[in-house]
């Protein structure tokens, strides 16, 4: 072979590589986006924003750890918060599992609570 159908051979070869290393690349970083985890402040703030638009929060927490929850045949890793806020002179806690991968509120419940003072806010 010439020496210059080794060089463009080899331009090829360096450059397939290339090609190949970067499409890769972004196949790996979809896949790891895609498992990655929000933060459990990144969570509790997107929920917040939300029960802010209907009124005013006096306490918002959210677990660290989170936890395996299996409804039926469908598994999925959440975390568990919390939302309290006065409505009509009561307390109302509104509990909810948000999924840890993309914040979204899995379940909530709503209760009125009874014993709280101000003081233990």
């Amino acid at each position: 072979m010439g020496e210059k159908k080794i060089s463009s051979l080899v331009k090829v070869g360096i450059g397939a590589s290339l090609v190949t290393g970067a499409a890769l690349g972004a196949v790996a970083t979809s896949i790891y986006k895609d498992k990655k985890h929000l933060s459990t402040k990144e969570i509790l703030e997107m929920i917040k924003e939300h029960f802010l638009k209907e009124g005013p929060i006096e306490v918002a927490y959210i677990e660290e750890k989170s936890e395996k929850l299996t409804r039926f045949a469908i598994s999925c890793k959440v975390y568990r918060g919390g939302i309290i806020r006065k409505e009509d002179e009561s307390y109302i806690v509104y509990e909810f599992l948000a999924d840890v991968y993309t914040g979204v509120v899995i379940s909530i419940d709503r209760r009125k609570v009874d014993n709280i003072e101000e003081r233990d806010l």
